[in-house]
């Protein structure tokens, strides 16, 4: 019996990224063996067979979800969108025993204008279709469902689609331990990549926080997937999910994880919470315990010349509160610009105002979005 659903017909997906990483999602989603890429709102649309699908989840480092579309439909208002809700067979995808959650995106809906009611209005569909057929309705958990719906409106047309992801790729699983203000794992995932750094030269971060820029330094350099340490991935819901291949293909990315290099990737941090749960963290992934972390405040660092510095700053929230936040930003630019040539450093300003204070040429800058912060990637060459 053929499937009902509309990824089976087309082998067409969804991936979602922040902004500003637009290019570097296209390029890895090419390089995972994914075709057709289609930028959209919020992401862009692929064409990926089972194994490539199953890879694209399992190894990205950019994506923030994948998505896989069960149906496409119109909706005018809200009956439509109940109507359409209730007729998909969503016994085929999980159980009244399973816990689920709807999120829904709208825009440009006169009689949906509200991404909250839309996510309420499939979810009774979805638990009214259940009830109907089963006289059980399976319950809504937004926190730790079993699966995970997203629901996009734009105008009169509806998409709803399972996140195969199984929640947001960015939680790796290495981050067990943290501090205020961390930075997200696929920003520091798109600053390794913007800075091109293939490990013919030592990475340090001096203010390496809970060690998410280290960490994923590691898992570009050792060709660790991004889901290694994941225990939970939303696909295996899919009715043509295949263990066989997910299995095959999990084999040979582990089977291509190699060793760090003594002295490779090291950082530091004057916060010794900060250093503590980079120590934690980081031997959670192969290799990490090869990671050389230390405390020190940066302006006690003798030199850090021809390496490749990246860097995510405090802009406050991590400082204390009597801190001179331009000073501190004037003392780090003396630094680089004293202690560091030969080097490249690729640092992330949460607070834009702070770029004007450092005191150097940016070679470039590039608008990344970290959570809610509208910051920029900016690159200094330090001659």
């Amino acid at each position: 019996m053929k499937s009902p659903f509309l990824y089976t017909k087309t082998h067409r997906y969804f991936a979602q990224y922040a902004e500003g990483v637009e290019d570097l999602a296209a390029a890895e989603l090419t390089a995972l063996g994914a075709s057709d890429i289609q930028p959209a709102f919020r992401g862009c649309h692929f064409k990926a067979d089972r194994e490539t699908f199953c890879r694209v989840n399992y190894r990205s480092r950019l994506l923030a979800r994948v998505l896989a579309p069960l149906a496409s439909f119109r909706c005018r208002d809200r009956d439509d969108l109940y109507r359409a809700g209730k007729a998909v067979d969503w016994s085929a995808i999980f159980s009244p025993a399973q816990t689920f959650a709807v999120f829904a995106n709208v825009a440009n809906n006169p009689n949906i204008n509200h991404s909250q009611f839309a996510a309420l209005c499939l979810k009774d569909a979805v638990a009214d279709r259940f009830r109907s057929k089963t006289g059980k309705r399976p319950s809504v958990d937004r926190f730790n469902p079993d699966l995970v719906l997203n629901l996009f409106i734009d105008r009169q047309q509806a998409t709803v689609s399972l996140d195969a992801s199984g929640g947001p790729l960015h939680r790796r699983g290495y981050r067990r331990e943290t501090v205020e203000a961390p930075m997200q794992e696929t920003l520091a995932a798109a600053m390794v990549a913007l800075s091109g750094w293939d490990g013919q030269r030592p990475l340090y971060d001096p203010m390496c926080g809970a060690g998410t820029l280290l960490c994923e330094a590691l898992i570009t350099y050792c060709r660790i997937p991004a889901g290694f340490l994941r225990e939970r991935f939303g696909l295996r819901s899919l009715p043509d999910f295949d263990e066989n291949t997910w299995n095959r293909m999990k084999t040979f990315e582990d089977a291509a994880i190699r060793d760090l290099p003594p002295g490779l990737i090291s950082g530091s941090d004057v916060d010794p919470a900060a250093v503590a749960a980079t120590r934690a963290n980081a031997p959670l992934l192969p290799n990490g315990d090869a990671i050389r972390i230390s405390r020190k405040d940066f302006r006690d660092i003798d030199s850090l010349e021809n390496r490749t510095i990246l860097c995510n700053p405090p802009y406050g929230i991590r400082l204390e509160k009597e801190t001179d936040l331009a000073a501190f930003y004037k003392d780090f630019g003396d630094f680089l610009k004293q202690k560091c040539k030969g080097s490249d450093a690729y640092l992330y300003f949460g607070n834009r105002d702070m770029i004007k204070r450092i005191g150097l040429k940016p070679a470039w800058k590039k608008p990344m979005r970290n959570a809610g912060l509208d910051g920029r990637v900016v690159k200094y060459e330090l001659y």
